[in-house]
């Protein structure tokens, strides 16, 4: 399964420290839902103190100019797609919204008239009931992302798709955790997600449950070699010292071995992540403990991406490989931090 680039990670996600820290009015949904991880639901003729309960933010009724909410992204970065999901609000979604960013220095009161907001997106019509994708043109890093609603109404959730863009400063001289989402590591390829993601082996958060890592069907053509894989690039190329496996959860149906390759190679035309050569071996074919945390030390210089191959099936919860980035992987991230100014 080859994972579309475009998508982006969800910057303002409560797993990577997302937060809602203000709203203009929340009197029948709180403003904190907005980015809750689940799925919104509802349940028709189910009622508290505030109304029919909702699993969204919703204000009350004839707001003269709009309502608004503020979140802090949990990824500063580049903002590519904000969905403005609606599902569930049918007769009171709002008519339309516009989205507006800033960067601010951490601790900054996002709602100081000072604060310098800029525009991402005029204003959109919003379908009741739908997801509702707006395209983000600006290429700059944000903190913040503004949502005002053209109306009062209601929003289910708001996911703020785009790219993490980490300040150099804070790579260099120490040992980073190039394979994290927050970081700017991405799932790029993987052999099977029949019961669940793939992406979820490189989430900031640790595993719940057995449903929140990434385990492939059973295979029947079981030899020597049979191995499923799963393949994770770097922001910057980057000396490897450790490499954690963890098959929290995982009790029975864990993977039994692991091998992690790497490759110093970066794709082009015609030649994406999955077909490089991956001919630096990280870790060697290493068995694994079920439903157990193990950190492995390594040695392997200048590693752009890893495939993990989990022999033969199998689950795996997280993956984690850290290191410290070359002086050409520093000014990689130095290049588009200033690009992102």
């Amino acid at each position: 399964m080859i994972f579309d680039r475009d998508a982006g990670l969800d910057l303002a996600g409560r797993a990577v420290g997302g937060s809602v820290v203000a709203a203009s009015d929340e009197s029948f949904g709180v403003k904190e839902r907005l980015i809750d991880p689940a799925e919104p639901s509802f349940l028709p003729g189910t009622f508290d103190l505030r109304g029919e309960v909702v699993d969204g933010w919703e204000t009350r009724r004839h707001a003269p100019d709009g309502d608004w909410a503020v979140i802090r992204l949990g990824v500063p970065g580049r903002l590519r797609t904000v969905d403005v999901d609606t599902r569930f609000f049918t007769g009171n979604h709002p008519t339309g919204c516009v989205l507006h960013g800033a960067t601010l220095a951490a601790g900054a009161d996002p709602c100081h008239a000072g604060a310098d907001w800029r525009p991402l997106a005029p204003l959109t019509p919003l379908k009741p009931d739908a997801h509702n994708p707006i395209s983000i043109a600006d290429r700059r890093r944000y903190t913040h992302l503004k949502l005002a609603i053209a109306s009062d109404g209601g929003v289910a959730r708001l996911r703020a798709y785009g790219d993490a863009v980490p300040d150099p400063a804070l790579w260099s001289g120490v040992t980073v955790e190039v394979s994290g989402a927050e970081q700017g590591g991405r799932v790029e390829h993987c052999s099977d997600a029949f019961y669940s993601d793939a992406r979820a082996v490189i989430a900031a958060d640790r595993p719940h449950n057995m449903g929140a890592g990434w385990e492939a069907r059973r295979r029947r053509d079981i030899g020597p070699d049979t191995h499923d894989a799963v393949t994770i690039s770097f922001l910057a190329p980057t000396d490897l010292d450790r490499i954690e496996i963890d098959t929290s959860y995982f009790v029975f149906n864990a993977s039994r071995e692991v091998c992690v390759r790497g490759t110093q190679d970066h794709p082009g035309p015609g030649r994406p992540w999955w077909a490089l050569s991956f001919d630096e071996v990280v870790l060697p074919r290493t068995r694994l403990i079920p439903d157990a945390r193990q950190v492995f030390v390594v040695a392997a210089a200048a590693i752009t991406a890893i495939r993990v191959q989990a022999y033969p099936d199998g689950g795996i919860a997280r993956v984690r490989a850290l290191g410290r980035p070359t002086e050409a992987g520093l000014r990689q991230l130095r290049d588009r931090w200033e690009a992102a100014l």
